[in-house]
């Protein structure tokens, strides 16, 4: 399996942007149907964005939808998620996954995952 490193987490001030990216280490993910989750403390992982290997197909979770935007560059084969307008309640590590479907009981991936990367965002 495609093993995923994400970065540009960090801290920032309720109202502030940041930009993830998800890279696969050592192997293309253009064939891929990528996508985003968060997991906050004391809570379970959820479905951020999702965008499929065209790039026309994209999902947001209702939470994040106007202020969150999910694109791909298979040139660089990078996966990116932009996050305007951050508030507390965005804090969370955010992992990146490949090859996501969403099923009846919801989003989930049927491949690799990243190993996290922590956001948070402070009122």
């Amino acid at each position: 399996q495609v093993q995923l490193v994400e970065s540009g987490g960090g801290s920032v001030q309720a109202g502030g942007s940041l930009r993830l990216s998800c890279a696969p280490s050592g192997r293309t993910f253009s064939r891929n149907d990528m996508g985003w989750f968060r997991q906050a403390p004391g809570k379970e992982r959820e479905f951020v964005a999702a965008i499929f290997w065209s790039g026309y197909n994209i999902y947001y979770a209702d939470s994040v939808k106007g202020r969150f935007t999910i694109s791909r560059d298979d040139v660089k084969n990078t996966v990116y998620l932009q996050m305007n307008s951050l508030k507390p309640e965005d804090t969370a590590i955010y992992y990146c996954a490949a090859n996501v479907r969403r099923g009846s009981t919801g989003w989930t991936s049927f491949g690799s995952w990243g190993q996290g990367i922590q956001v948070t965002v402070s009122s």
